[in-house]
């Protein structure tokens, strides 16, 4: 009997380093990153439809103000996938989302990973691994590594990946704001501050791969660095209360995740966690606040 659902659960991702090189001719920019996967999931379902076509529907974060036609990344990753198959797709998609939109996390990724990989399964495709991936990296530049997971460097716009040995869990709180940071005009603001100096090649920070490979989130929280900070920032100067009262209260380290607007703080343990969280909420300088441990696996089917 052939599937008629399948249901797809795919994590947000923080950048525990973020090195942004020089401009490159198609508009990117050289990156390398050290991308982690977090315990803050979205769904995503794919259901078999009798009529040619896909439909798209929302909830959770962002409904009502995320596209539900082809300018969404995950409509687009279902239509790609039928392109490359050579096939018409028919599938109704419904997406229960708890990664912030515009949030520096990867959701739209995110689901565009899930959507791949929940559209194979429902058509029966088993399209290869490296096929998916390649696919992946077409839509964007942190699609693969949502179907990935785990800790990876990123190179290239951040699509190549390397896997890298993470030991134990890493406890995280993210403070989520009211409203989204456009990647393009962050990326555009990191130019403008340089103000044309010569920018060094990106790299991978040593001392934040040690703590990442010995599981010890003081040197983690000492060596997760963001080269979108300053431009973030500048966008969004009330970003800089919410890293001041994560400092206060005592996280490790704490910086803007992604393009942001969302920050992320490195703690000691799930206590220390409770306490970081408790304290931001009750400050007022962020819409909600969450909590997550990472490394998590990547984009997996679950029903």
């Amino acid at each position: 009997m052939a599937t008629s659902s399948v249901t797809v659960r795919v994590p947000a991702k923080v950048n525990l380093q973020l090195s942004v090189g020089p401009g490159r001719p198609d508009g990117y920019h050289e990156l390398v990153t050290v991308f982690q996967a977090v315990g803050l999931f979205d769904e995503v379902v794919a259901r078999s439809r009798p009529e040619i076509g896909i439909s798209l529907t929302v909830t959770g974060e962002g409904e009502g103000l995320l596209p539900l036609d082809d300018g969404n990344l995950a409509y687009r990753a279902a239509a790609l996938l039928a392109e490359h198959q050579g096939i018409e797709p028919a599938v109704e998609l419904h997406i229960n989302k708890a990664i912030p939109i515009a949030g520096g996390m990867a959701g739209g990724s995110a689901d565009a990973a899930a959507t791949l990989l929940a559209c194979d399964a429902l058509w029966r495709l088993a399209t290869p691994r490296e096929e998916l991936m390649a696919l992946a990296a077409d839509l964007g530049s942190d699609v693969p590594f949502a179907l990935h997971g785990g800790t990876a460097i990123g190179t290239g716009r951040g699509e190549n990946l390397t896997p890298v040995l993470s030991r134990g869990s890493f406890h995280w709180v993210f403070a989520l704001a009211n409203a989204g940071l456009s990647t393009p005009a962050v990326y555009a603001e990191c130019d403008r501050l340089r103000g044309g100096r010569a920018v060094p090649e990106p790299y991978v920070s040593d001392m934040l791969m040690q703590a990442v490979r010995a599981g010890d989130p003081m040197l983690l929280g000492k060596s997760v660095h963001n080269d979108l900070q300053a431009a973030a920032l500048s966008l969004r100067p009330s970003l800089a209360q919410v890293l001041e009262v994560g400092d206060d209260f005592g996280a490790l380290g704490g910086l803007v995740s992604g393009s942001g607007p969302t920050c992320a703080f490195v703690t000691r343990d799930e206590e220390h966690a409770l306490d970081i969280a408790v304290a931001l909420t009750a400050s007022g300088v962020c819409r909600s606040v969450r909590r997550a441990t990472g490394p998590v696996a990547g984009a997996r089917i679950v029903g």
